[in-house]
């Protein structure tokens, strides 16, 4: 290579590593990384078990796949039959391949269950993937409820009412002090009518850069963790998330300190991640897990009774399965019990307002009726 550039009169000045094409991925759309990563893994622990060499259900899986993660398959490929293990391949690909989720190849491969890692794996993605929809499911009627909601209360206000504004003006008659104020709200929305997307807009730019910062993320999570209902399922959702990482990693042959290092950096709560990473660190020095989880509040302290379960037993990864599992079923039927919640009370809100305007717009024109018959 240096004596072709020699030739063609270049000279080399710098030399660094190149940069892997699975930075792209970062503008990919979030649902659309985890779709492409699902599959993936479902196609190898499809092939795998069946006697597939891991060459051959690579370029399989890069098949299956399109764009970037057809690319990326097929370099981790190349590298494989070079001789590099497959961790160390996935591990270059960081923002597509999770830190857990290389964890549990690494650990597949030196128990000599490659394939039985990548069911494992599939099996934590399939759950995962379930979960977010049975919650966007549930989530998704109280959203159309609100914008519908939001949207009639907006045409009612800028668009009807303004119109009988004009008739109740010209009948000339004395206006009840309910119609007053809503037509006083009616016209206050029409001339600053602006304020209403920047109320929107505003509060979603300071909560994103909030967010980009460590900071900020902190506040944020730290505000959230005190709410009365929302912080006790947050503090679920992340200790379903971790105890499903680390037991599947302990399952697959993974040492404890590497499975909880490897939770650690997937928990995505600062709160949490930073809790995990002093549970790690206690179980360093000699600590066992479940007196480490009992001291952190960040987690739920069920978490810490069936860890210890898990310990008395050896089976530290099925009751970490478990609780998981539990927390996970949890978590859902806390969120139904919300949405159960919230649509009603939605319902009546909007109800209450457009009961009140239709009211107010009764007695002005019951008022102007009577002012005619005088």
């Amino acid at each position: 290579m240096s004596a072709t550039l020699r030739d063609e009169g270049l000279f080399v000045l710098e030399v660094e590593a190149a940069k892997s094409d699975s930075s792209a991925s970062g503008a990919r759309s979030a649902w659309r990384a985890r779709r492409d990563l699902l599959d993936v893994t479902r196609t190898l622990a499809t092939l795998l078990p069946a006697g597939l060499p891991l060459p051959r259900a690579l370029d399989a899986a890069a098949k299956m796949g399109d764009g970037q993660m057809a690319t990326v398959l097929g370099e981790i490929r190349t590298r494989v039959e070079r001789g590099e293990r497959l961790a160390n391949a996935l591990r270059a690909h960081a923002a597509i391949f999770p830190t857990h989720y290389v964890g549990l190849v690494r650990a597949g491969e030196r128990a000599g269950d490659l394939a039985g890692a990548f069911v494992r794996l599939s099996d934590q993605l399939e759950r995962e993937s379930q979960l977010r929809a049975k919650l966007a499911s549930a989530l998704l009627y109280p959203a159309i409820l609100a914008s519908a909601g939001g949207i009639a209360m907006l045409v009612l206000l800028l668009v009807v009412l303004p119109n009988f504004a004009t008739l109740l003006t010209d009948a000339g008659a004395k206006l009840p002090a309910t119609t007053s104020i809503v037509l006083a709200v009616s016209g206050g929305l029409r001339r600053f009518w602006f304020v209403l997307p920047v109320a929107v807009i505003v509060p979603v730019i300071v909560i994103a850069r909030a967010w980009a910062d460590s900071t900020g993320r902190l506040t944020i999570a730290t505000t959230l963790d005190r709410l009365p209902l929302l912080g006790p399922m947050l503090r679920e959702m992340a200790a379903a998330r971790f105890a499903r990482i680390t037991g599947t990693l302990i399952a697959g042959g993974a040492p404890l300190l590497g499975a909880l290092e490897d939770a650690e950096s997937a928990v995505g709560s600062p709160l949490q991640r930073a809790a995990a990473g002093r549970i790690r660190v206690a179980v360093r020095e000699g600590a066992p897990l479940h007196a480490a989880l009992a001291r952190e509040k960040s987690f739920p302290p069920l978490l810490a009774q069936l860890t210890a379960l898990g310990e008395e037993s050896a089976r530290l990864g099925e009751f970490l399965l478990k609780a998981a599992t539990l927390f996970e079923e949890r978590t859902e039927r806390v969120t139904q019990r919300l949405v159960s919640l919230a649509e009603p009370a939605m319902i009546v809100a909007f109800g209450g307002v457009i009961g009140f305007v239709a009211l107010s717009l009764l007695q002005a024109i019951y008022s102007v009726n009577a002012g005619t018959f005088r």
